[in-house]
């Protein structure tokens, strides 16, 4: 479960870390068709080694063996299933967000928030009232990869649900196998002096001041992970735009949270002022979107810069919105989780009407689809793997600016990480029906509880989530 490990570490030109001792997950957890622990167990397994990489180069302490339990691991990676409000699982996907049938295939929706919802009936022409019955009619009348060209001209989130063959046939999919699964390149400016060292090996990045310009999932993992190793993290959110709450809770433990209005020109310069004073800024904003301009325009010296996307800061879907459940349906892990176990409809079983023949998309293909209703990963695991494959490139670029100050960017996208699963070994033609971690690996806190830390030497995360937006847009002193 390390060969994604030694893929990182190649790819950056680490050395090998140490051995790294996996506890496996237990059987049924993230079973998939396709190899989800290994993506997981391998993804962490980068993370706790790039720390360790850090802890010694600031000295902190020797170099020893990593221990990663997968089922801490796992439960990490199912948050959003594990997350408990007054002793309630909350809501996944909305009623609008899923698979549904068109002429010749099938497509998948992300309607989770309420703008992205307005999008898509707009792109449908159907009224603002429209129920999941009313969109699966429509979508029933279209040819899917039209649809998904009118929705990426429209801000839309649709994508033709293809197979593998489909999609690395096809030029964006081509590029999702290009290039490394962490991308990290050195700029041309440094630090006029580096912080002082850490004295903590629990708080390794103690003094770093992190400034989060994410939304949903993979991001908001990343600077998770940079709170919980000692970094100091302030998201940025625009008031309007309004989270998800389940998903701040899920996501947003011990970092701080403030509202900015960057069209507005006093809050666009306290975004600039924040911008100045930091190690890291990490932005999950498309390329060409205000914000990813902003970043561009007052990139601080020497911080280090880290990206994530759906499809890649280049390459032809660079510029598309999307998500983790997208990804899993252009890319064709929909297709090869479909109608089996370790695959799950998010939709509740929705499919938005019936196929009896499979369709051109989400039907059967030669290298291992199947027939009938698209599926999903048990988790999101695009997203998470990304989130932390990111935070560790983040982690090793702070190792390398200890010498020199020169800063660096890293890049990670959901895409690319679907490309590393599909083209990995380890496929189960008949996998286990997935199961859920126990609550063993959560943690109570007041009336909401969560999953613990990926990280297995981390009991629990510095604090809960604060509540959104609730911080003044600074630093705390």
């Amino acid at each position: 479960m390390t060969d994604l490990l030694h893929r990182y570490q190649a790819d950056l030109g680490l050395a090998q870390a140490a051995d790294i001792t996996v506890r496996p997950v237990s059987e049924g957890v993230l079973s998939s068709t396709l190899p989800v622990a290994a993506l997981a167990v391998g993804a962490v397994a980068a993370l706790g080694s790039a720390v360790d990489r850090f802890r010694v180069a600031s000295g902190l302490t020797a170099p020893s063996p990593h221990v990663v339990v997968g089922d801490r691991v796992a439960a990490s990676f199912a948050g959003d299933r594990l997350l408990r409000i007054d002793g309630r699982p909350v809501a996944g996907f909305a009623a609008l967000s899923g698979f549904f049938r068109t002429a010749d295939g099938w497509v998948r929706t992300h309607a989770n928030y309420p703008h992205h919802r307005a999008r898509l009936l707009s792109l449908l022409e159907l009224a603002d009232d429209s129920d999941h019955t009313a969109v699966a009619a429509a979508l029933l009348r279209r040819e899917a990869l039209d649809v998904e060209e009118r929705a990426a001209e429209l801000g839309a989130l649709v994508v033709a649900v293809r197979t593998p063959d489909e999609w690395f046939g096809s030029a964006p999919g081509r590029f999702t196998r290009s290039g490394p699964i962490v991308s990290s390149t050195v700029r041309p400016d440094g630090l006029p002096s580096l912080p002082e060292p850490p004295t903590d090996p629990m708080r390794p990045l103690a003094g770093v001041r992190v400034l989060d310009l994410t939304r949903v999932i993979a991001g908001p993992v990343a600077t998770r992970d940079l709170a919980l190793l000692g970094a100091s993290v302030l998201r940025v959110d625009s008031p309007l735009l309004p989270e998800i709450e389940a998903q701040h809770l899920d996501t947003g433990a011990g970092k701080y949270s403030t509202l900015l209005d960057v069209l507005v020109d006093d809050d666009d310069e306290r975004l600039t002022a924040l911008m100045s004073s930091v190690d890291v800024v990490v932005g999950g904003y498309r390329p060409g979107s205000y914000i990813d301009d902003h970043l561009r325009a007052h990139r601080p010296s020497g911080a280090i810069i880290g990206t994530v996307s759906a499809w890649g800061g280049r390459g032809p879907w660079a510029r598309r919105r999307g998500f983790d459940s997208l990804a899993q349906a252009a890319s064709g892990i929909a297709n090869m989780c479909g109608g089996k176990a370790g695959g799950r409809s998010d939709d509740g079983g929705k499919a938005g009407g019936r196929s009896d023949d499979g369709g051109k998309a989400g039907g059967r293909s030669d290298d291992g689809g199947t027939t009938g209703v698209p599926g999903a990963l048990p988790v999101q695991a695009l997203d998470h793997a990304s989130g932390h494959l990111l935070a560790a490139g983040i982690v090793d670029a702070l190792t390398q600016r200890l010498d020199g100050g020169i800063g660096r960017t890293v890049s990670v996208s959901l895409a690319r990480t679907a490309a590393w699963l599909l083209d990995a070994d380890g496929r189960v033609d008949t996998p286990a029906d997935p199961v859920l971690p126990t609550d063993e690996h959560t943690v109570l806190h007041d009336d909401v509880r969560t999953a613990r830390p990926a990280l297995a030497e981390y009991d629990d995360h510095p604090f809960p989530a604060r509540p959104w937006g609730c911080d003044e847009p600074r630093f705390p002193s």
